[in-house]
Parts: structure tokens; sequence; C-alpha cells
């Protein structure tokens, strides 16, 4: 019976040793907090509780090494790299989208902070909590459905995009249209997160959804790319490959156009910011598919960690 549900010695001991690693990492490096210990503790409980469970558990690895290396983003901030752009980015998107109003000419970031309507911080606050939530949830159906290669696919693209636009973090630090609007064009390294265009929408429903999730944010400076457009537009990519209903496809489309339009709405992307996490996407679905895909030692790691999840 022990046998039976228990996993053997040695993946015991791999996840036991690295959890123990990781808490003693994070604790030192960048300090533990609650959420810490919710996911290290709900990963044992999964791992530990039986075979099913310990397949999902095994099958959420992509999601979990996502959230760790966001989170480990504190350790090395991006400015500590390459000096943060804060003004060239301004230009370029005044000079490439500018909107004439009165002889001055605007972004359109400033354009959307001037003018605003509350149907549309509403839907705004609706599209933003998408962003990260439905792929996840759409990465949950294809697992819970059976169809678990192609979950697989989607959840190491899903990690592979956030890993390119992390490493664009790096890169090319780079300051949010709130931040230009806020505080002008000298970089402050201590500048807290800030909710922007959202705050409207917490004012209007009487609450502090954005207000909790932006006080948390690892680091303001890291607008380019713009991973929230690049989000849904991976869901919507494998909807399509796995053939999905059509209702559900243009459920996705809509999704990510209204996020696409909430980034430059609220003023935490620029369109720039927007364009390059779309491209963000693009290249780590094709660079999954058409590269890592047709190599062999990958394709090998693949089909072990398929079979695993079954």
């Amino acid at each position: 019976m022990i046998k039976r549900y228990f996993p053997p010695v040695r993946e015991t001991m791999l996840v036991v040793v690295i959890t123990v690693v990781f808490l003693l990492l994070t604790a030192t490096c960048i300090g533990l907090r609650p959420e810490h210990f919710l996911m290290a503790g709900l990963f044992f409980v999964l791992f530990f509780a039986g075979k099913t469970t310990r397949k999902l558990a095994v099958a959420l690895l992509p999601f979990i090494i996502f959230g760790v290396s966001y989170d480990w983003m504190r350790v090395y901030p991006n400015y500590q790299v390459n000096p943060i752009d804060v003004q060239g980015l301004y230009e370029a998107e005044k000079s490439l989208f500018g909107i004439s109003v009165n002889g001055t000419t605007l972004i359109p970031c400033e354009y959307f902070a001037i003018h605003h309507w509350s149907i549309a911080d509403f839907f705004a606050g609706v599209f933003y909590l998408c962003w990260v939530p439905v792929p996840i949830v759409f990465g949950l159906w294809l697992y819970l459905k059976g169809d678990r290669r192609m979950y697989l696919r989607f959840a190491m693209v899903f990690l592979l995009v956030n890993l390119i636009g992390f490493a664009g973090y790096y890169i090319h630090p780079a300051a949010p249209p709130w931040y230009a609007m806020n505080y002008g064009f000298e970089a402050m390294l201590d500048t807290p997160g800030n909710v922007a265009g959202l705050g409207r929408f917490d004012e209007l429903m009487g609450c502090t959804i954005f207000n909790s999730i932006y006080g948390r944010n690892a680091n303001v400076f890291a607008a380019v790319p713009s991973l929230h457009a690049a989000y849904m537009v991976v869901a919507l990519a494998y909807a399509i490959m796995n053939r999905c209903k059509g209702w559900l496809i243009a459920l996705f489309a809509f999704i990510m156009v209204g996020i696409w339009c909430t980034a430059v709405y609220s003023g935490h992307h620029y369109l720039i910011d927007v364009l390059l996490g779309i491209f963000c996407a693009l290249l780590g679905i094709f660079a999954f598919e058409k590269g890592l895909m047709k190599w062999g030692a990958f394709k090998h790691f693949f089909e072990r960690y398929s079979k695993y999840i079954r």
C-alpha cells in the first residue's frame, strides 16, 4: 500500500532537498514571505498525497519555475546590469504614436489619462485580471481533460516566453509610461509600484485589488517587453493548435485584444512595449515548436516528462 501511493525514495529525497534549498536561499537572498511557504506546502501536499496529485504537482513545475524566476529577479535587479531607459522610450512612443491635442503632442497613455470613461475603466480592470489566471486555467483544462502533451507544450512555451521577456528586462531596463508621466525622466530606484490607470477600477468597485497586486511589484523598471501582451497570444495559439471550440478561440482573442488595449489605456505600457510583447510570444512559440522540439536531447526530455505526467 505504501509503495502504491508514496513516491520512490530518490524522488522523495530530490523534492525535499530542492525545497529546503529553495527556502534557505530565498530566506537569505530576498526574505521569506507567506506565499513562499504556501507554494512549497501546496507542492508537498500534491506530491505526497498520491500518484494522481503527484503527476499534477510535477506538471505544474513550468508555472512554479515562472513564479520563482520572477520573484528572484529581486536578487539582482536589471538596473544593476544596464542603464534604465526613461526618456528614450517615451520620446520614441511620442514620435511613432503621438496624438496631437491643441498643438501639443501626447503619447497615447497621456491622452487616456485625460480622456477616460467608467465603462472602459471597468472592462480594463476585468481584462487585466485575466492576464495570468486565464492562461493557467486553460493549461489546467488541457491537463485535466487528458491532453497532457498539448498541456506540456503550452506550459513550456509559457515558461519560455517569460524567460525571453525576463531577458529583455535585463537587456533593456525601461520605465513604464506612468513613471515618466509622474516622475519625469530621472530614474529613482526606490520608486514603489503604481496602479496607474487601474486605480480607477479599484475606485469604481470600492476595492484594492490592483493596489495589492502592484504593491508587490518586483521591479518597476521592467516594462519592455510587455508580458501582459504576450500571455494571451500563447493561450490563443495553443487553443487554435488544439482545435478548441470556436467560441473559446473567439473569447481568447477578445481577452487578448482587451489586455493589449488596457496596457496602454491604463498607462502601464507603451504601444512599443505591447508590440514587443507580442513579438516575444511569437518568438517563444516558434523557438519551441520549430527549434527545441526538433532537438533530439530536448525532445527525449519532453517525451519522458510527458510520459511521467500521463
